[in-house]
This record gives C-alpha cells, sequence and structure tokens, in this order.
C-alpha cells in the first residue's frame, strides 16, 4: 500500500470552531481511525496546501478522534505547518479526501502533482447540482467547478451509493468530461452498541434527524404535525426534531417558534449528544425521512441498525440501503404521511410490527465491508 496522506482540513476547522459532527465529519473521522497510524495529514486553504510531519500529523489525528479542544495548540500547529510547507521534501502516495472542501481549484491538484500525490476524493452527492433549489444561493456554482475540476483531475473517486454514482456518470456525460476510475463502497450508519438507555419521552413520539435545511422537508412534517394535533388533541404523539438550523429555512424556524398549537408537542435538539440521540431513537415509534433528495441517508441505515422502524421518502437510494424493509411514501403525501403516522402511534400497530418482522433482514453496511472495497481500489491505482 502506498503511503496515504488525509485531508483534514474541515475537520481541524469544525473542532476549532466547537461544531458537532455531521455525517460528512463522521466519515472523515472513520478514515482516520482506519489509515491514520500510518498516514500523513494535509490543510489547505483555497486551494493551497501543506503537508503536516509526522509527528503533528499524529497530534492532530489524536484531537479528531477525541474531539479535544485546544485552540492555542491548533493555531501552534497551523504556523508550523506553513513554515514547513517551505521545507518539503518530495513527497509519493495517495490522498484520501472524504469531504467537499476545496475540490473547486486547481492550484490543490497541482500541489499534489507536484508532490507526486495522487488524490482520490469521496463524492457524498450531486444535489446542488440536480436540486439547486433546495440550496444556498451559488452553492451549485461551486459544487458544479468541484465536481467538473475533480473529473479532470483525480486520480480517482469514492462513491457513497450507486445513486451518487449514476449522477456523477449522468454529468460528466453532460458536461463531455472523462471520468476517472470509481468505486461505490456503503457508508457504515456510525452507530455504536450501547445499553439500552431510559426512555426520554413517556408518551408515543417520532424523530427526525438531520440540519434543518429545505430538502428534508421539515415544513411539510410540522403541517402534519398541526393537524395531528387537530385531530387527536392532547393524544397527538410528539415529534423530535434533532438537527442544528442550517439554511434558507426561516419558514421551519416560524412554525418551530410561533405555532401555538406545537408547543409542547414538538421538541427541538440543535445540540444532541450522541448518548441521548441514541436514547431518542432506542425508544421513538419510528425515525420519519421524508427528504426530496439524498446522497446516501445515514440516519436511514443508523435508524434500521438499531432495529427502529423507519418511514421515509420513495427515494432510489433508500431502496439501494434498505431494499424493502422501510415504509415509503412519497414525500408530498399529507394525507399517506398523517395516516401512517397514527397508524405507528397506536400501542400495538400491525403496520409497525411488520415493519419490526422485517428489519431483522436488514444488514448493516459496515466500515469493514467499506474499507475492503476502498483498500481494493487503492490497490489498483498503484
Amino acid at each position: 500500500m502506498p503511503i496515504l496522506f488525509l485531508d483534514v482540513t474541515r475537520l481541524l476547522t469544525r473542532l476549532y470552531d466547537e461544531l458537532l459532527p455531521t455525517g460528512v465529519d463522521r466519515v472523515g473521522l472513520a478514515y482516520i481511525q482506519k489509515y491514520g497510524a500510518n498516514s500523513r495529514a494535509i490543510l489547505s486553504e483555497r486551494g493551497y496546501t501543506t503537508v503536516l510531519d509526522e509527528r503533528d500529523s499524529q497530534q492532530t489525528f489524536a484531537w479528531l478522534l477525541s474531539s479535544r479542544r485546544n485552540k492555542n495548540a491548533i493555531r501552534a500547529l497551523i504556523i508550523r505547518a506553513c513554515l514547513n510547507r517551505l521545507r518539503e521534501s518530495r513527497l509519493t502516495g495517495i490522498l484520501l479526501h472524504t469531504s467537499h472542501n476545496g475540490m473547486e481549484f486547481n492550484r490543490y491538484y497541482g500541489g499534489m502533482t507536484k508532490r507526486d500525490i495522487r488524490p482520490v476524493f469521496m463524492v457524498h452527492d450531486l444535489i446542488p447540482l440536480t436540486h439547486a433549489e433546495y440550496c444556498r444561493p451559488g452553492v451549485d456554482s461551486t459544487h458544479r467547478n468541484r465536481i467538473h475540476t475533480a473529473l479532470k483531475h483525480a486520480s480517482g473517486l469514492i462513491m457513497n451509493s450507486q445513486a451518487t454514482l449514476d449522477s456523477l456518470a449522468a454529468e460528466a456525460h453532460r458536461a463531455n468530461l472523462p471520468l476517472p476510475p470509481t468505486v461505490v463502497a456503503h457508508l457504515a450508519s456510525g452507530v455504536t452498541p450501547r445499553p439500552l438507555a431510559p426512555r426520554p419521552i413517556a408518551t408515543p413520539y417520532f424523530v427526525m434527524l438531520g440540519t434543518i435545511e429545505p430538502r428534508k422537508n421539515h415544513w411539510f412534517t410540522l403541517h402534519v404535525w398541526r393537524r395531528l394535533v387537530e385531530q387527536l388533541g392532547t393524544a397527538a404523539p410528539k415529534l423530535v426534531v434533532i438537527g442544528r438550523r442550517g439554511w434558507e429555512c426561516e419558514n421551519v424556524i416560524d412554525m418551530l417558534e410561533r405555532c401555538e398549537s406545537l408547543k409542547g408537542v414538538v421538541i427541538e435538539e440543535a445540540h444532541c449528544s450522541d448518548e441521548k440521540l441514541h436514547a431518542y431513537l432506542q425508544h421513538c415509534q419510528a425515525l420519519l425521512f421524508p427528504s426530496f433528495v439524498e446522497g446516501y441517508g445515514m440516519p436511514l441505515a443508523e435508524a434500521l441498525a438499531l432495529k427502529v422502524p423507519v418511514l421515509a421518502s420513495d427515494l432510489a437510494v433508500f431502496h439501494e440501503i434498505a431494499d424493502d424493509i422501510p415504509d415509503y411514501l412519497d414525500p408530498l403525501d399529507g394525507p399517506g404521511w398523517l395516516a401512517r403516522i397514527q397508524a405507528y402511534a397506536q400501542p400495538h400497530s400491525p403496520e409497525r410490527d411488520a415493519q419490526l418482522s422485517r428489519i431483522e433482514r436488514f444488514r448493516e453496511p459496515t466500515w469493514a465491508q467499506h474499507f475492503e472495497r476502498v483498500d481494493a481500489f487503492l490497490e489498483t491505482l498503484r
């Protein structure tokens, strides 16, 4: 296996800013756990890159895996890295980059070429290209530059799903660009075995998990919940919304903060620890996943790994991960979601029991399987 380099820019920035890990970050941390002992860390800023020496690389990996924050030490490390950049010797190996940060800069690839490092990127999704309306203004242009630059210069690309690869191949064809060598490697759920936690809410409740952003369909779900309250009053199940507030979500915030009928029924958890998250999932009636589009959908795998039922949008990538185990609905079918939620809220729900039986067939994607595919792919690039 050639020497490996791991770009940890996003992870270190988020650690410095004291932000909780997202799904993309958890993938980066898994790569550090797998490869960090024999790898060097890379930091970048607007395409300019520097390689940390072995000691600082191991220190950085240790900080990231333990979530230890020492801002002064991080600042000192970055200064050393910038100074050492002037004394870098020629390096040879493969770069593994698991976030999208910096992919759009040609000089990023130029810096790797000068060092004789072949860049391999993970592509999580093409949503800004296929569904720009769900993203911040301008993100579509930036992401198109990322994808097109990677298609031109990357030595290889890792896909989190066949659905993502299909989208990438379609974009490469549309833009008349070559498709580099690729591999599809499903992501593990990130669930770690934990003892059964005390029930956090005594009455029936459902969970939505993910950053509050337009494509996650929170606004629709909150309207469903208002209708549940109108129909059932105090007997309505509760909804726990886990995830920080993101972008273009003013209507959702208005519902959360100003809708009187949802107060005390909808519980917002913007900063939820892993322990609390697992407690919520372990006891909920179902995870709700009504997204309009996803590149993968890690919460779906996390819930099913915990044997928690899922009500999900009828998306190809969800079928790829979970086959026919969840109950699938159109993300705009209000009456359908309303009826299924009411059915799953019952103490003895035939619909929920049927899915619990199907969950026994679920085979959780594992990191061992993921890295087996990645390692075999990297061997082809030697």
